[in-house]
């Protein structure tokens, strides 16, 4: 027979087992373990990867980018505590502090020169930049000598685009640069808006590996806020999930671009709408049994950001598993997915993609939306778009080789378990653009995350 103490070890060790399965700390997803964090670089291990990005882009992209658009010179300003978007993505990731920085690139037939007008010198400003520290009374004289040494046919800046990542110039330094410039240069000035949809939307191999961390620690920690280790049902709210999600952030010593959404579909309630998609749940709001919850999250990394959505389940008590019309309207969601990797392809346009898409969803009666966008160096990025919404731009834009997009879509489906109910089962997962067309960086969810 075995020993008492045998039989008490071999009955807290099942304790254990059956506590960790019942309320999810070990998985949310039937037999998947959620992932282990992935080790994320240190900062300063972060500033050399990201610097020898930057010199690739520098050294071998951005030439050719400038001519395929007709740009002889492109002049980057920068205000103290108004970055341009584009800053981030010219220099290492430091600080920019003077009151004004000039960075400017110029076309001499021969290559590509880089000169950084800036009030206070920086050590890795130096690895990219012909550097010129001037002060104030200094440079009003080296931008104009500097301009008329290259005697460019245009100078490209960053405004009159559609979109925020285009327009990082303000009205003060554009007045201030045709001041110093005189109004013969000024009549040179030109829209960088359309070079910088390549600028942004052009991908490195390199950051693949990198992004595929940033959208599992995504993934990681929406798996733990959708189960019982962030929720109990009756007394969690959603402000709670928000913000312990959040703080998991924080302590990873990563940002948000925006904070986490959550939404809320329950039987025999109607889910209020905005803008033709469901409303945002109030933080006050208390998680209950049979609620349909739904997160909308994302990170940033690397000068990398996420962007993911995914479903979870409270059980009833007394239910083991998700209704079966539950499922079928995720499966539906899946469908969608599939009708977009079908198609899809670099060189096409978003719009090509997106009417085969629907017109796939029609054959099959299934009722759906795509709005879908490219990401990377932003949340909502620039380049390919498949969205309904033809006027946000990038319909007509084509899908670079390598780039990022995020699948964000939705359908609606009939539940017979919620007295023939409509559920919307949205989902948004972070892709890559592959010669065979797109892969997710990340397994899709094909099953919601249970919380029991």
């Amino acid at each position: 027979m075995p020993s008492r103490k045998l039989i008490i070890k071999i009955t807290l060790i099942c304790s254990l087992l059956f506590i960790l399965q019942t309320f999810g700390f070990a998985q949310n997803k039937a037999n998947e373990p959620i992932p282990k964090m992935p080790r994320l670089l240190s900062q300063r291990e972060q500033m050399d990867v990201r610097e020898m990005w930057l010199k690739k882009r520098l050294d071998t992209l951005l030439l050719p980018m400038m001519r395929k658009h007709g740009i002889s010179m492109w002049i980057v300003v920068n205000e103290e505590f108004n970055s341009d978007p584009a800053t981030e993505y010219i220099v290492p990731p430091i600080p920019m502090v003077g009151s004004r920085d000039f960075f400017i690139f110029a076309d001499t037939g021969e290559k590509l020169e880089k000169i950084a007008i800036v009030r206070y010198s920086e050590e890795r400003l130096k690895n990219h930049y012909q550097m010129v520290s001037v002060s104030r009374d200094k440079l009003t004289e080296t931008l104009r000598s500097t301009i008329a040494k290259y005697n460019p046919k245009n100078i490209a800046l960053n405004i009159n685009g559609t979109r925020g990542q285009q327009n990082g110039m303000s009205q003060a330094s554009y007045k201030m640069l045709a001041e110093t410039l005189g109004a013969e240069t000024e009549k040179k000035f030109v829209s960088a808006a359309s070079f910088l949809n390549d600028f942004f939307d052009t991908r490195l191999p390199e950051e693949l590996e990198h992004y595929r961390n940033a959208v599992l620690v995504t993934d990681i920690l929406t798996r733990r806020a959708f189960s019982n280790e962030v929720i109990t049902p009756g007394k969690t709210t959603v402000g709670d999930v928000r913000w312990w999600f959040l703080q998991q952030i924080n302590n990873l010593g990563l940002k948000t671009w925006f904070q986490p959404d959550i939404r809320i579909q329950r039987q025999a309630k109607t889910t209020a709408t905005n803008q033709q998609f469901l409303s945002v749940a109030d933080e006050a709001t208390v998680l209950e049994r049979g609620d349909l919850i739904h997160i909308d999250c994302g990170l940033d990394y690397m000068g990398l950001s996420t962007d993911w959505q995914k479903h979870g389940y409270i059980l009833k008590k007394g239910e083991k598993d998700v209704p079966q019309g539950l499922k079928n309207a995720l499966k539906n969601t899946n469908l969608l997915q599939d009708a977009i990797f079908k198609v899809a392809r670099a060189g096409m346009t978003g719009a090509e993609v997106y009417e085969s898409a629907m017109a796939e969803m029609k054959r099959q009666n299934i009722e759906a939306m795509i709005y879908s966008h490219p990401i990377g160096t932003h949340g909502h990025g620039l380049g390919a778009s498949i969205d309904f919404r033809k006027a946000i731009g990038g319909a007509e834009e084509r899908f670079r080789l390598n780039s990022f997009t995020s699948i964000e879509l939705n359908t609606s489906t009939i539940v017979p378990e919620w007295n023939n109910q409509k559920v919307t089962l949205m989902a948004e997962d972070d892709a890559v653009m592959t010669e065979k067309g797109y892969e997710f960086i990340r397994p899709r969810q094909t099953e919601l995350y249970l919380i029991r």
